[in-house]
């Protein structure tokens, strides 16, 4: 049978049957726009976050205590970097700063009498205020009543806007404290990039003389601050020696190696290898939501199946005559096969623009920027080819094998 004719009878056939080809589509519709939608979506939001952690600073390497296991998490978060580590840091070729981090718990912040409950304030040197950052004003200095905030605590999280030059209290259990805010930045301060998930207030204030967490140091025989975080900006070409050499230093003589916890590792990482492992995340989630999605493609090719079986019933005669007047197997078989597939790519095509539209709606509502995702795209298009041809299998094979004598007589 001319190729051409087969698919002129099975486009007709389908049109014949409006209602029902329609909601049997339908179950492709809805699991090929699941699967493009949670996979369009899946790259938007690992675009947006990894690009986000690639641009914090790619020369920037991030020094910390790493648990061993969940329950090591805020063994991870005591104070082990003292500041004689910090100075040695500094003293490694290629290192241009040294920026640690602690944090403060603090109660409560007020800005012109609106009080608002804040749980912590981050100590740091004026190193972790750049250029890059900064939105409006200046870094703070040391040993200076002053402060500065991102942009989340700046602008949404008090009911008037604080500017450059504003006075805030910060409420301690046994002090309070008055700052003047001298800076707004964009995004954080000297922070793990894993740190820029989600709007999340930041306030920003000297070491000296705000931070108080000291420990003994193993090699300065002396009280210093320490820290349990910190950052070592390296020189752009350096990053790679510098976070060997980082690393080097805290295994071997560090007073971290000493403080550290049982079951805490010291490790020294860039924003590409916390940019990798935020991607494998994301990859992993995709790929279940998006399996958990094709389900419905599962329930797709069951109902093309079973429409498809009630249709080599419904035309056992038409299937007769057919092969009375010298159509082969063969040619019934493609008949319906080609039939089937009809079904599978129209379900395709249609769940592809709608999958794409429901996503970008979903970037525009978590407010990502949209990224398209060709590969899951592609394959959900074939996969719903597939599911017409595998659908359509059986029932192409059985309306092929209808004896011709019994088929005339069906009534």
């Amino acid at each position: 049978m001319d190729p051409r004719e087969s698919f002129t009878i099975a486009a007709r056939s389908i049109r014949s049957h409006k209602l029902r080809s329609t909601l049997t589509v339908i179950g492709v519709v809805i699991g090929i726009a699941s699967v493009v939608t949670f996979a369009t979506f899946g790259a938007s939001v690992q675009a947006e976050v990894v690009g986000g952690i690639a641009d914090s600073g790619a020369n920037n390497v991030y020094v910390l205590g790493q648990p061993a296991d969940e329950e090591g998490f805020q063994q991870a978060l005591q104070p082990v970097f003292t500041e004689y580590d910090l100075d040695r840091l500094a003293e490694i070729d290629g290192v241009e700063a040294v920026v640690p981090r602690g944090s403060i718990p603090i109660n409560a912040v007020t800005h012109r009498g609106d009080t608002v409950a804040l749980q912590q304030a981050t100590a740091t040197t004026p190193e972790a205020v750049t250029d890059e950052t900064l939105v409006a004003g200046r870094s703070f200095e040391r040993g200076a009543n002053e402060t500065v905030l991102n942009r989340a605590a700046a602008e949404a999280t008090f009911a008037e806007n604080v500017t450059v030059g504003d006075e805030i209290t910060v409420d301690r259990a046994d002090e309070t404290w008055t700052l003047t805010v001298v800076g707004i930045v964009n995004g954080t301060a000297g922070e793990l990039p894993v740190g820029n998930f989600g709007p999340q207030p930041g306030l920003y204030v000297p070491a000296d003389p705000f931070y108080e967490s000291v420990v003994e140091s193993p090699n300065a025989n002396a009280r210093l601050r320490a820290y349990p975080q910190a950052t070592v900006i390296a020189d752009p070409a350096s990053t790679l020696a510098v976070t060997d050499a980082v690393e080097t230093y805290l295994q071997e003589r560090s007073d971290a190696r000493q403080l550290a916890p049982d079951g805490v590792e010291l490790v020294a990482r860039t924003s590409g290898d916390f940019a990798e492992q935020i991607s494998d995340v994301i990859d992993q989630i995709t790929r279940f939501v998006t399996g958990i999605a094709v389900i419905a493609l599962v329930v797709g090719a069951i109902g093309i199946a079973n429409i498809m079986l009630v249709s080599v019933t419904e035309r056992t005669r038409e299937i007769g005559i057919m092969k009375a007047v010298g159509a082969r197997n063969r040619d019934v078989m493609e008949l319906f096969l080609l039939e089937a597939t009809l079904l599978g790519a129209g379900g395709a095509l249609l769940g592809l623009p709608l999958g794409l539209a429901v996503a970008w709606g979903g970037t525009r509502y978590a407010e990502v920027g949209f990224a398209f995702a060709p590969f899951w795209s592609a394959l959900a298009v074939l996969v719903g080819v597939l599911v017409g041809v595998v659908a359509g299998l059986y029932p192409a094979w059985r309306a092929a094998r209808v004896d011709p004598i019994d088929a005339l007589r069906y009534e």
